[in-house]
């Protein structure tokens, strides 16, 4: 009898559990769907700037009103040269121009750290710890010209570090910029330096490969291209590094460490993205950003050309009008001579220059090279 029940109910038993499962799995897979949706919800809001702007910019095509020139500072923290951008942008019609500053995270720009009230609250807040020579820097420049972009006003992006200066009142450096419909991003082939990693390629071919100095200027469209970029970036943060520095606790193992490929992420991939989009016939191939190189050799970097930092004494005006004289830069590695113009029309090559003491910026300030002497902006020393 029990041997003849439970025949009997078995296959009631299994059709039950059979049924159960499958609500189970019905209710799970639409719970799992909700939990899938309301992540992609969330994550989409959290978005980077980068790439909100992205979305938004087909808004701006048709933009309206005084074009902007965006001024991106790189700040390794506050601005010591404050005083001297202050009196150059107070001869500036506010409508023409905006200030970002990428600075030490959680560093906020306000009456206790900067003389100048133009700098209050310009900090990104999404700041990022910078070292020289890794991909940390090509990023921050990426955040800025990512927050620069928000406002459809500006029109053109100048990348500036904590050392640069003016050479000019800011009229003359606006109507110079805006004349001309091409980034200023001084680009040539490398061909002497060993910093190529083979393992760059495909992506980044041997022959695309350019160099050049940091400091840029750039259009809207080519600023987009660099803060849109999703297949250069991280093929540069996974192989262009600097080399390590000798250890002489590392003994023999320098050796080894001293055959990587010396490779500056922020002198290669501006230039190497806009080679590699096609864009090189869109940009004056040179910098406005002056520095003077002085060839120097230490034992812990070996031979090595480094910036040359302008005292008091060496900038007076006989030195700035040389810096003003240029008009024309000569590549060595492709025999390259490249005149300064804009418009076809011969122009000055640069508009600023580093690196500046306070000391020479000062000089600049009293001598009225960005616009009338105003002695308080000396006396305003931040708490």
């Amino acid at each position: 009898m029990v041997l003849a029940m439970t025949k009997k109910v078995s296959p009631l038993s299994i059709r039950h559990v059979f049924w159960l499962g499958w609500k189970v799995v019905v209710v799970l897979s639409i719970g799992l769907c909700v939990l899938a949706l309301f992540r992609l919800q969330h994550s989409q809001s959290e978005l980077p700037s980068s790439s909100v702007s992205h979305r938004s910019r087909n808004l701006d095509d048709n933009f309206q009103g005084p074009p902007k020139i965006a001024f991106l500072f790189l700040a390794r923290r506050n601005l010591p040269l404050d005083f001297l951008w202050g009196s150059f942008f107070q001869n500036a019609d506010a409508a023409n121009f905006s200030i970002y500053i990428h600075s030490e995270p959680g560093f906020v720009f306000d009456d206790s750290t900067t003389r100048s009230a133009f700098f209050y609250n310009r900090q990104l807040s999404n700041s990022i710890k910078v070292a020289w020579g890794e991909s940390s820097m090509i990023q921050a420049e990426r955040l800025l010209l990512g927050a620069a972009l928000q406002d459809p006003a500006n029109r053109r992006f100048v990348l500036l570090s904590d050392s640069c200066v003016p050479l000019y009142k800011f009229s003359y450096i606006y109507n110079y910029l805006m004349a001309s419909p091409r980034s200023f991003v001084d680009s040539f082939l490398d061909k002497k330096e060993d910093r190529y990693n083979p393992k760059m390629s495909p992506v980044i071919p041997m022959n695309r490969w350019q160099k050049g100095s940091q400091w840029i200027t750039l259009v809207r469209s080519h600023a987009e291209v660099v803060v849109d970029d999703e297949a250069i970036f991280p093929v540069f943060k996974k192989f262009c590094k600097r080399r390590p520095p000798i250890d002489a606790s590392k003994g023999k193992q320098n050796i080894k460490l001293q055959k990587q490929h010396n490779c500056i992420p922020d002198e290669h991939y501006v230039q190497t993205l806009l080679a590699m989009s096609d864009l090189e016939g869109e940009l004056e191939r040179r910098t406005v950003t002056y520095t003077l190189w002085n060839q120097s050799a230490t034992n812990m970097e070996g031979k090595g050309w480094h910036p040359i930092t302008f005292s008091y004494a060496n900038a007076g005006p006989q030195q700035i009008k040389r810096i003003k004289d240029i008009s024309y830069v000569y590549y060595e590695t492709e025999s390259r001579t490249e005149w300064c113009s804009n418009n076809s029309t011969l122009v000055p090559c640069f508009l600023f220059a580093r690196k500046f003491s306070q000391g020479a910026a000062m000089r600049l300030l009293s001598e009225g090279v960005v616009g009338p002497f105003n002695a308080t902006a000396l006396l305003d020393t931040p708490r």
